[in-house]
């Protein structure tokens, strides 16, 4: 078989699966990003793999990457359709929504008058987020009106337009914790708590990550709102304790996994390579 994987940079996570891959007798051959040019007409040399495992750092590569790779035929984990729906939060939470998962209460708007008739439907505080990225770079927990006009005016003033569509979400007083679960195929296989004193969790963000036994309702929350929705792939799926019970805020298409493997006790690369090299045989 011929794997490759498209990457941006040699990432940890990176490292890890092509080390997996290896022990299995394979090889991922590494394909850069910035290298790939996409002939509308022709398939190239990519057209030539068996599957590609996409773990490109770009949302906006990543998808145009696989939908060429998917027109010449080739497997790509995760899907183009898995990327565009989980690679944009506002179409997560329309999803998560209309399939009756549990997610916070969000409303989207375009303008920043109709951000503040969401606002006073949510009321404060109130979490908001841009529709595309990563990291919580950007989100912000405001807690009243001069914070929601800051926080507009300066979204105003930026160049990119995915800033000025308003993504607002109702605040979950959560435990000092969210959990990522990892969904490999249809099956949850592990998952974390990430802790924080702060309000904000991601460990790329400081959290330290702990172990999180998966309660049976917690695996088929986290496979119906990632697999069951977008099919079998690779996803992290976040979710938090709120008073109501546990609800799903996000699904990560490209989920990052370096700080979870010790913690979980689960071969996560290991059990990622062994889905892909399924997908490349079928």
């Amino acid at each position: 078989m011929r794997l490759g994987v498209v990457y941006s940079i040699i990432t940890v996570e990176n490292k890890q699966l092509c080390e997996a891959a290896r022990v299995r007798g394979a090889e991922l051959e590494k394909i850069n990003d910035s290298d790939i040019v996409m002939d509308a007409h022709e398939t190239g040399e990519l057209g030539k793999f068996d599957a590609i495992l996409q773990r490109s750092s770009s949302y906006s590569r990543s998808l145009y990457i696989t939908q060429y790779l998917e027109n010449a035929g080739v497997p790509v984990v995760n899907s183009y359709a898995a990327q565009r729906l989980f690679g944009d939060k506002a179409s997560t939470s329309f999803a998560l929504a209309r399939a009756g998962v549990p997610t916070p209460r969000t409303i989207v708007a375009c303008s920043p008058q109709s951000a503040r008739k969401a606002a006073e439907q949510l009321g404060f505080p109130l979490v908001i987020k841009p529709v595309v990225g990563s990291w919580a770079r950007m989100v912000q927990k405001l807690n009243d009106w001069d914070a929601f006009e800051a926080a507009i005016e300066s979204r105003e003033e930026m160049g990119n337009v995915w800033q000025k569509i308003y993504y607002l979400q109702e605040f979950v007083q959560k435990p000092g914790r969210d959990i990522r679960a990892f969904v490999i195929g249809n099956e949850a296989v592990g998952a974390i708590y990430r802790s924080s004193p702060g309000w904000i969790t991601n460990t790329g963000r400081g959290g330290s990550a702990s172990g999180c036994a998966l309660t049976p309702e917690m695996k088929e929350l986290a496979v119906r709102a990632s697999a069951a929705l977008a099919g079998n792939g690779i996803y992290g799926v976040d979710m938090m304790e709120g008073k109501e019970g546990v609800m799903v805020h996000e699904v990560n298409h490209t989920a990052e996994f370096r700080n979870s493997i010790a913690p979980t006790g689960v071969d996560l690369p290991g059990k990622m390579i062994d889905f892909f090299m399924g997908v490349a045989k079928r």
